[in-house]
């Protein structure tokens, strides 16, 4: 009987909060045919190519042959030294990953979103060069995913509010 009233208010105060899922309807949801309309023009260098490939993924690029919003990318990669020995040897790396990106509305040219995310590692620097290059590479890898992650969440975010404010005839 305690349990029972313990979900029932569990359940009330989730409900009062005001969250919403973001995807409620699957892909008919307004969020997901919003980020489906984004191109992402293809942004320099490998790990260009790394986050270009990861915000598809989580964009749902649907191919459309006239997408409603633009997503223009900047990338900022960095490695630097984290931790020098008394020999003047690297013993840490640090790799940092910083996106400079805006969405751009294709019709009006309004810039809708103007923002930054970023994400940095720790690498270990060990005897074996090709063992620190191969983690370098890792972590650009993983940090590349993070970044789409964070970009297409702040996506999400900015079409969800502008669809809210949208009157409801247009």
């Amino acid at each position: 009987m305690m349990r029972a009233a313990l979900v029932l208010l569990a359940s009330a105060t989730l409900s009062a909060c005001g969250l919403q899922p973001m995807y409620a309807g699957g892909s008919n949801a307004s969020a997901a045919q919003g980020l489906a309309a984004v191109a992402v023009p293809a942004i320099p260098g490998r790990d260009g190519w790394l986050v270009r490939n990861a915000l598809q993924d989580r964009l749902g690029i649907a191919g459309e042959a006239s997408p409603a919003y633009r997503l223009d990318v900047r990338l900022d990669d960095a490695l630097e030294a984290l931790g020098v020995l008394n020999d003047d040897t690297i013993s840490r790396e640090r790799r940092i990953l910083r996106a400079r990106y805006q969405l751009v509305d294709v019709a009006t040219g309004e810039i809708l979103l103007d923002a930054t995310a970023g994400f940095d590692a720790g690498i270990d620097v060990v005897s074996s060069e090709y063992a620190t290059i191969a983690a370098e590479q890792r972590a650009l890898e993983n940090m590349a995913e993070e970044v789409a992650d964070r970009i297409a969440t702040r996506i999400a975010l900015t079409l969800r509010e502008r669809s809210r404010a949208a009157p409801a005839g247009g």
